[in-house]
């Protein structure tokens, strides 16, 4: 499930994604690949490639990291995000800037059947001028492109534990 909700302030294009997913798998399983950020080009197909910048805490408290990514529409980006956040386990954030500038927050919760639930929130500001130009006519398809992107990365962590993917 995904949203857009503008929210644009004077000269700027702002918007937030919600994403939810329920996988059949530990939430300690879960946790551990979405904090492997390196490994997501391995099983999420939307990820061209993570460089690590700077190695944050044992838990990844000022990870510093950049990442490329393709999407279903002709263009790519790159973000440098770095973790302001984390309660293990449950919850971890970053703050990105480059072509995109905002907040991701990922929340995990366990449910009663042992599946992992896993909501992802992204607040961004588009910061290239040709997106902030082409935004109001172009949301709808901005929206498509992050629920597929999305999608992708669900399917692909999936695959990647070896579980099922209940819902997305």
């Amino acid at each position: 499930m995904s949203a857009a909700l503008p929210q644009a302030r004077a000269g700027e294009s702002a918007y937030e994604y919600v994403s939810e997913w329920r996988l059949l798998a530990p939430l300690a399983d879960v946790w551990q690949a979405l904090t492997e950020v390196e490994q997501w080009p391995r099983w999420w197909r939307y990820v061209r490639r993570v460089d690590t910048l700077r190695r944050g805490d044992a838990d990844g408290l000022g990870a510093l990291r950049r990442i490329a990514w393709t999407s279903r529409l002709p263009y790519g980006f790159t973000l440098e995000v770095e973790c302001d956040r984390v309660q293990r386990h449950r919850l971890l954030s970053g703050a990105a800037r480059g072509d995109l500038e905002g907040t991701g927050v990922w929340e995990l919760s366990e449910d009663p059947d042992g599946s992992t639930r896993v909501r992802y929130t992204w607040r961004l500001a588009l910061n290239t001028r040709w997106m902030r130009a082409v935004a109001p006519l172009m949301a709808p398809a901005f929206r498509w492109n992050h629920e597929g992107v999305m999608r992708a990365g669900a399917e692909g962590l999936a695959k990647h534990l070896g579980a099922k993917l209940i819902d997305a």
